[in-house]
């Protein structure tokens, strides 16, 4: 369970706009703020293939491409959706206390590719 303590404020809900996602750095982390119908998401925002920003990514649905050499995530996840990816992305688990959106300073375990 967390704790007051285990959790990083990131941002505000109202500074995410639906369907879109906006760069946050935090406590030494670059991290991806996304809302998709007012869920939201976070994950590292530097791509595991290359020096994409996955926060400037095109997002359709719940899948993001980078926008470095178009490789693609599964948001909630982490998975890797298509080449050039092999690796997925780290994942948090998002709270929103207040309006705010924290995030467990412990990153989720990474997702298992099929």
């Amino acid at each position: 369970m967390a704790t007051e303590q285990s959790l990083l404020q990131l941002c505000a809900t109202a500074a995410v706009p639906e369907s879109r996602a906006i760069r946050v750095e935090e406590a030494n982390m670059l991290l991806a703020v996304f809302n998709l119908a007012g869920t939201f998401y976070v994950t590292d925002d530097t791509c595991t293939h290359g020096p994409g920003s996955l926060s400037q990514g095109e997002i359709d649905g719940d899948i993001v491409e980078c926008d470095f050499h178009a490789g693609c995530f599964h948001i909630p996840t982490g998975r890797v959706e298509s080449p050039p990816c092999m690796i997925p992305v780290q994942t948090y688990a998002v709270h929103i206390i207040d309006g705010q959106v924290c995030i467990e300073r412990e990153p989720r375990p990474l997702a298992k590719q099929a």
